[in-house]
């Protein structure tokens, strides 16, 4: 373990370049740069709102809050496994001439466009305050559910660099998959009158779990470890989603550090 934590530590200015560099090529030819960090998702927002709000938001209070809130989370998850499963053969170049830990690559994406989406959390407080969305100090909490999006966006992306590389149609296949993850995640409807059968299968997607710990403590003012939503323990989804998420970056860790040095064979 110290021998990874000091390898670590010698390439963080390493990482921190590279970090940096995604972000300035992300936005390189735009005029608005970062502010479309802050736009797209407010964009999107609006017509999600328009278009579900009339058949789909009339029993959920604060439904632009509520939809911000849901596509922020999925976002995020999104935009860094689909980065990071291509961040080996996007650096292959580099990895042919240069030695680096090839783990820096896909850390590196996970990182910068995590780091765009904590920026885009800037509109979520902003269209709550808009709405009035009354704040408690539970607010507070909403940490624990960003820190376990964060593992699981590493975990997942681990995993998708590591098997991209030797099953190229994963590219492919990972479309489908997000998009239904994405109508699995709740981002525009709401599950309280749906039976508990869908409520379960709901509460075994991670990033539904962590979008409903998001809502709790901006939405309902209630505290993850003791309050329900819609019938679901908050508590309960929050460990599941910790759960699944570390066993997750464990699997992820494994496969890449068994098959990082046949990278360099298949790119």
């Amino acid at each position: 373990m110290k021998k990874y934590i000091e390898g670590f530590m010698r390439y963080r200015y390493l990482l921190n370049e590279l970090v940096v560099k995604g972000i300035k090529l992300k936005y390189r030819r735009s005029y608005l740069g970062l502010v479309w960090t802050l736009l797209e998702p407010l964009l999107t927002t609006m017509v999600l709102a328009f278009v579900f709000g009339t058949l789909l938001g009339k029993n959920i209070p604060y439904f632009p809050v509520y939809i911000l809130c849901g596509r922020l989370m999925y976002s995020c998850f999104s935009s860094t496994s689909k980065v990071a499963m291509r961040s080996i053969r996007a650096n292959q170049a580099m990895i042919k001439k240069v030695y680096v830990p090839k783990y820096l690559y896909p850390l590196s994406t996970i990182i910068y466009n995590y780091i765009l989406f904590l920026i885009s959390l800037i509109i979520l407080v902003a269209l709550a305050i808009v709405y009035q969305v009354p704040f408690t100090w539970h607010i507070i909490e909403m940490v624990i559910p960003l820190i376990i999006l964060a593992i699981l966006c590493v975990a997942v992306g681990l995993i998708l660099s590591t098997v991209c590389v030797f099953f190229r149609d994963l590219e492919y296949l990972w479309e489908v998959i997000t998009m239904l993850i994405m109508y699995c995640s709740g981002i525009f409807y709401s599950v309280e009158r749906m039976d508990d059968t869908v409520k379960t299968v709901l509460s075994l997607n991670p990033v539904y779990c962590i979008i409903s710990n998001v809502r709790c403590v901006i939405m309902e003012g209630g505290s993850i470890f003791t309050s329900t939503s819609y019938g679901l323990s908050n508590l309960q989804m929050m460990l599941y989603s910790l759960g699944f998420s570390v066993t997750a970056l464990v699997i992820g860790v494994v496969m890449f550090k068994k098959n990082q040095d046949k990278f360099i064979l298949h790119i």
